[in-house]
C-alpha cells in the first residue's frame, strides 16, 4: 500500500489534473506516438545503466524508473551517502501541431527513518533555454518505515508549455537526502526512490493542446 505521506505542492510547471479550472472537457491528445530519448544522465543516484524511461501508450504520461537510487545516514554509512541526486536531460519529440506541459509528477519509494532522523525529496524542472524553473521539496520525519509518495502540482492556468514547432529538451534534477539528526549513531536511516523489479516509477503526467 502506498502510503502515508502524500503531500501536494505548488510549482510553476505543474497542474493538478483532478480538479483545475479551465481544463478542456476533452483535452486534445496527439494520435501519433510521442518519442522520448535520454540525452544525458548524471548523478550519484542514477549510475550508468540504472535508469529507464518509458511512455504510456495513450500519450498521457511517461515514466522514469530507477534501480539504484538510495540515500542513507547513520550506522556504517559513508558520509557521501547522505545525499543522492540525478540529472536527466530528455529529448521529447512532439507530433506536429501539438504542444505539451508537465501536468503533475508523482514520486514513490520506501523510507526507513529512525526516531530523530529526517528525509528530504526534492526536484526541479525546466525546458532547454527557459528561465522558468519549478522547484519542489517534501520533508519526512522519523520514526517512519513505509512506502512514501509525493506529488508536485499546481493550477492549470500556470502551466508552462513547450514552444510550438520546436523540440526543446526537458531537464529533471532530483535529489534524496537523509539526516541522522538525533537518532542513535549505530542506527541506519535510509530513503530510496528505486525498484529492482521496475514496479515503482516516477510518473510524469502530460497535458496537451493544439498549437
Amino acid at each position: 500500500m502506498l502510503g502515508a505521506l502524500l503531500t501536494g505542492g505548488i510549482a510553476a510547471l505543474f497542474a493538478s489534473t483532478a480538479s483545475v479550472h479551465g481544463v478542456p472537457a476533452e483535452p486534445e491528445v496527439p494520435p501519433q506516438k510521442i518519442e522520448i530519448s535520454v540525452q544525458t544522465v548524471n548523478g550519484s543516484g542514477c549510475p550508468k545503466g540504472t535508469t529507464a524511461v518509458g511512455t504510456a501508450s495513450d500519450n498521457t504520461a511517461f515514466t522514469v524508473t530507477y534501480s539504484d537510487y538510495l540515500a542513507r545516514a547513520g550506522g556504517d554509512s559513508d558520509p557521501t551517502d547522505i545525499r543522492k541526486n540525478c540529472q536527466l536531460n530528455l529529448d521529447i519529440h512532439v507530433p506536429q501541431g501539438f504542444t505539451y506541459a508537465i501536468a503533475a509528477v508523482d514520486y514513490r519509494g520506501f523510507a526507513h527513518l529512525r526516531d530523530g532522523s529526517q528525509g528530504l525529496q526534492k526536484a526541479s524542472y525546466y525546458f532547454q533555454g527557459s528561465s522558468d524553473t519549478a522547484r519542489q521539496s517534501h520533508k519526512f520525519a522519523g520514526p517512519y518505515s513505509d512506502n512514501w509518495q509525493t506529488r508536485d502540482s499546481t493550477d492549470y492556468s500556470s502551466l508552462v508549455w513547450a514552444p510550438c514547432g520546436e523540440d526543446k529538451n526537458f531537464n529533471i534534477n532530483s535529489e534524496l537526502r537523509v539526516n541522522a539528526g538525533t537518532s542513535k549513531a549505530a542506527e541506519t536511516s535510509f530513503m530510496s526512490m528505486d525498484s529492482t523489479d521496475g514496479s515503482v516509477s516516477t510518473i510524469f503526467q502530460l497535458a496537451w493542446k493544439k498549437c
